[in-house]
């Protein structure tokens, strides 16, 4: 009887456990972009149901496209020897992606909302508390974002406890890596659930407070300012600034070539962002060089020229 009572106890608290955390299987993800576009790719490729939303037929065409020449990218290196193979990947892939202009119809059988808009703080915080309203219970709010914080998208919404950071890295085919944010709401069973949806798309999670940045970006971003304080003192060249710490870090690129790969409005964007809620933290003082490059639109490679040029 005792050994029936114990084996009793231990199935009750299995059972007690899986249900805590969430089996996602639907994935509603906001935006078109390379990244919305690259996160969808991943979900449906790893099995999950997905809904790609942007606000037009024609963006969605685009990230389709984009989605379909990835896959056959990824397919040669994963099936090089047996196309047949690879060519079902591809088509059960696709089957499980659809798209929609429609974001509020579309939230009512999610499970997953994986937003990756703008980097702008109103125009997120009116899309989740919009889709708050319609969203089942059960759903989890995450935010794509890179710079904002994730306790205010969560304040905008009535599910603070259903809402964390889930921020991949481009491009998200490629990149191992996502951070899985929880702010001081998130409760444990939407953190478990996160770390386990990131697991079954194939990434490495990684955890982190809601801080400025998070961990990555809170650690490249200032190392880029820095970089970019040492040229402005005259004490270095931008061309020996990058090859000093490719050759001497093992850095796969200098910091101005990645300042122009990501773009000098977006760290300008995420800096401004930093400085306004710590203006004494001298780690993310504004650069007059940064602001005088954005000011010419000279944002990098995007636009042809930013520290360098691009022909």
């Amino acid at each position: 009887m005792a050994f029936a009572t114990r084996h009793f106890v231990r199935t009750a608290s299995t059972a007690t456990a899986a249900a805590k955390k969430l089996v996602v299987k639907h994935v509603t993800v906001i935006g078109g972009g390379l990244m919305g576009a690259g996160i969808a790719q991943v979900a449906a490729a790893s099995g999950h149901t997905v809904v790609l939303v942007d606000q037009s037929d024609e963006i969605l065409k685009k990230s389709t496209k984009g989605i379909e020449e990835s896959l056959k990218r990824v397919t040669k290196k994963l099936f090089v020897d047996k196309p047949e193979a690879g060519t079902r990947f591809i088509e059960k892939t696709l089957k499980n992606l659809t798209t929609s202009t429609d974001a509020v119809a579309v939230v009512h059988s999610t499970d997953l909302v994986i937003e990756a808009i703008v980097e702008n703080q109103e125009i997120k915080n009116e899309l989740f508390k919009r889709l708050d309203k319609f969203a089942p219970e059960h759903t989890i709010f995450t935010s794509n974002t890179s710079s904002l914080q994730i306790t205010q998208l969560a304040n905008s919404t009535t599910r603070q406890d259903r809402f964390g950071g889930l921020h991949f890295f481009n491009p998200v085919p490629v990149m191992k890596l996502v951070e899985v944010i929880k702010t001081p709401m998130t409760s444990q069973k939407t953190f478990e659930s996160l770390m386990d949806f990131s697991k079954a798309v194939g990434k490495s999670p990684v955890s982190c407070k809601d801080t400025p940045g998070f961990i990555v970006n809170r650690l490249l971003v200032p190392y880029m300012m820095e970089a970019v304080r040492l040229f402005e003192r005259g004490d270095s060249s931008k061309e020996d600034i990058d090859v000093a710490l490719k050759l001497g870090a093992g850095c796969p690129i200098g910091p101005f070539e990645l300042l122009d790969y990501v773009g000098l409005d977006t760290s300008k964007y995420i800096i401004d962002g930093w400085h306004s809620l710590e203006p004494n933290n001298p780690l993310f003082a504004p650069s007059p060089l940064l602001n005088k490059l954005v000011k010419e639109k000279k944002l990098g490679k995007k636009t042809g020229e930013g520290f360098y040029k691009y022909t």
